[in-house]
């Protein structure tokens, strides 16, 4: 059997090629319109379903034309349909300017033309155009605030659509005359339509004070502009939002990941695709979960890999370099106190494990030894947020680059007897 950092890497492997969009619009592409397909879209895999819908829909004998925006370093060459790219995670003014062709796309758009609309995780911050009487620095400074608030990231999704002029199936209402299809790749726990990408074509009446009560509940102080924007910024008008189409899902990740392991002789458990928490007491949770497959067989027998999805938040308290993921697994190691037999991988499918170069980590049983070697005080990083820093000088960080797709977080703890 392989060692363990090598099952890790490939479990790892598996699960982003079963969250690509590759094949995925075989049997779900619509009927050709009379007239155009426009084709729009938002997220860090917008780019690559954009190429694979142009691919798949010229194979149907059919043309498009369109506008996508990506996460800076995520394009991919397409024929037809324009590809830009903006700031992820605070939108800039290359998302906004793209939003706003995106949307008067959208509304030149007739009843002979169809619109395609591809979204995915990453979507909220790049398809950014503020309600009226709402700056982009504005919405900037809410979505740094969100980020460190360790609110959870459909709170976030909601605060950020109440602020939009695009999101919360305000694009749908401007594409109302065309035929509407989505095709979305998840990121959310649970996938909600109206969740991925803050729902730019699913239409949704939220309450405004929900949003309100949230950002008091982070302790997070807006202008009374920003207030009053969000009350009057409310989707009162019925629209249909058209047919939605899942291309990709964490569980369909997690599944392809778990066949992998069967393949390699390991019993495999998927313990969730939607699991939400701080990332340290996460790790604490899955370590006594590892505890107990170790010595009891429960609730899956070594050797084996437990896996798990979802996205959990970091409430930052230092001034470290972190990301998620790193930090969940530093927070499983030293919970695990250096037990023999279990290792762990942890990345974020995105390729970016918050804001760094990283998708995350991994680490073996000879983690604590290397820590020793080198003088490194793991618990010290843990308590500072800077995961990235101890995983980076012990050569235990999983770069990836840009992996053109995005399920959310891919963690597997790998245990042999």
């Amino acid at each position: 059997m392989p060692n363990d950092h090598d099952i890790l890497h490939a479990l790892f492997e598996a699960a982003l090629k079963a969250a690509l969009p590759d094949g995925k619009f075989d049997g779900c592409l619509p009927g050709k319109p009379k007239g155009r397909t426009i084709v729009l879209g938002a997220g860090k895999a917008s780019a690559r379903m954009a190429a694979v819908f142009e691919e798949a829909w010229a194979g149907a004998g059919g043309r498009c034309q369109g506008l996508v925006v990506t996460r800076y370093g995520h394009a991919v060459p397409t024929q037809s349909i324009e590809i830009v790219e903006a700031a992820h995670p605070v939108p800039d003014e290359a998302g906004l300017e793209a939003a706003k062709r995106i949307l008067a796309l959208a509304q030149e758009a007739g009843p002979d033309d169809l619109v395609v609309c591809l979204m995915s995780g990453g979507a909220s911050a790049l398809l950014s155009l503020p309600a009226e009487g709402v700056t982009l620095a504005d919405k900037q400074a809410l979505n740094r605030a969100l980020l460190k608030s360790g609110a959870p990231i459909g709170e976030m999704n909601l605060v950020r659509k109440s602020l939009s002029a695009i999101k919360g199936g305000r694009l749908a209402v401007a594409a109302a005359r065309a035929q509407l299809v989505t095709y979305l790749i998840s990121d959310v726990p649970g996938d909600d339509p109206a969740s991925i990408g803050s729902g730019p074509t699913i239409p949704e009446r939220v309450d405004p004070e929900v949003a309100l009560a949230i950002l008091r509940r982070y302790g997070i102080d807006v202008p009374s502009h920003i207030v009053g924007a969000i009350r009057s910024n409310a989707v009162t008008e019925p629209v249909e939002g058209g047919a939605v189409h899942m291309l990709a899902t964490p569980k369909m990740a997690l599944d392809a990941a778990a066949a992998k392991a069967r393949e390699l002789g390991l019993n495999a458990l998927v313990l969730g695709d939607a699991l939400e928490g701080e990332a340290r007491e996460m790790g604490r949770v899955m370590a006594g979960i590892a505890h107990s497959a170790l010595m009891h067989g429960e609730p899956a027998r070594a050797p084996c890999v437990l896996l798990s999805g979802g996205e959990t938040t970091v409430t930052v308290r230092g001034q470290g370099r972190g990301g998620r993921n790193a930090e969940f697994l530093l927070s499983l190691a030293l919970s695990l106190k250096g037990e023999g037999g279990v290792s762990a991988i942890a990345c974020d499918t995105d390729g970016i494990d918050g804001s760094e170069d990283n998708a995350g980590a991994w680490f073996d049983s000879g983690l604590f030894e290397s820590a020793r070697a080198k003088g490194i005080d793991l618990a010290a990083h843990l308590e500072t947020n800077d995961a990235y820093t101890a995983f980076a000088q012990l050569d235990r960080l999983v770069v990836t680059g840009p992996t053109l797709t995005n399920v959310n977080d891919f963690r597997c703890i790998l245990i042999r007897p």
